[in-house]
C-alpha cells in the first residue's frame, strides 16, 4: 500500500495535469483536512517531492488564508539551458543531490527512463573511483556534460 506521502505527491501532480498551467495554488489546511493528516505532512511532502531540483518553485504567502504557490519550471527557447543546469550543479554536487536533479529531468519528460539509468550509473561513487575530495566535483562535470548531450540530441 502507498505511503500517505505517496499519495499526496500523487494528488498534487494530478492537479497539475488537471490545471495544465504550470503552476498551482493550494491552500495547505485545506489539503490536509482532505487527506485527514496534520499541515506538517503537507509541508513535508512540499519539502521533499517539490523541490528546486526536480524542477518546481514554492511561493508561501502568510495570511489570507495561507495559500501556497508551486511552479513547475519549464525550459524553453527563452531559457538558457547552460545557465539553469550549472546554477543548479555548480562546480560540485553530491550523488545524492544529482540523483534528484536527474529524476526532475526524468519527470519533466526531458529524458527518458534509459539516459536517467546511465546517468545514474555514470555518476555513481564506485564508478568515479577518485579520492572523496575531487569526486563530487568530477560528478558535476560528468553529469552537466551528460544533460547538455542529451539535450542537444533532443532538439
Amino acid at each position: 500500500m502507498a505511503r500517505l506521502s505517496d499519495i499526496i505527491e500523487e494528488f498534487i501532480k494530478d492537479m497539475f495535469e488537471e490545471n495544465n498551467k504550470g503552476e498551482l495554488q493550494i491552500q495547505r489546511n485545506e489539503l490536509a483536512n482532505y487527506f485527514s493528516c496534520a499541515p506538517s505532512q503537507i509541508n513535508y511532502v512540499l519539502t521533499t517531492r517539490f523541490t528546486t531540483e526536480k524542477g518546481y518553485y514554492i511561493e508561501s504567502k502568510r495570511g489570507g488564508g495561507g495559500y501556497i504557490t508551486i511552479k513547475r519550471v519549464e525550459f524553453n527557447e527563452n531559457t538558457s539551458l547552460a545557465e539553469v543546469i550549472n546554477e543548479k550543479i555548480g562546480e560540485w554536487i553530491t550523488y545524492d543531490k544529482a540523483i534528484k536533479i536527474i529524476e526532475g529531468l526524468l519527470e519533466a519528460r526531458i529524458i527518458n527512463n534509459r539516459e536517467a539509468a546511465l546517468m545514474k550509473v555514470a555518476i555513481n561513487d564506485r564508478n568515479l573511483g577518485s579520492e572523496f575530495g575531487i569526486r563530487n566535483k568530477i560528478r558535476a562535470n560528468i553529469l552537466k556534460a551528460m544533460i547538455m548531450v542529451v539535450l542537444s540530441l533532443n532538439v
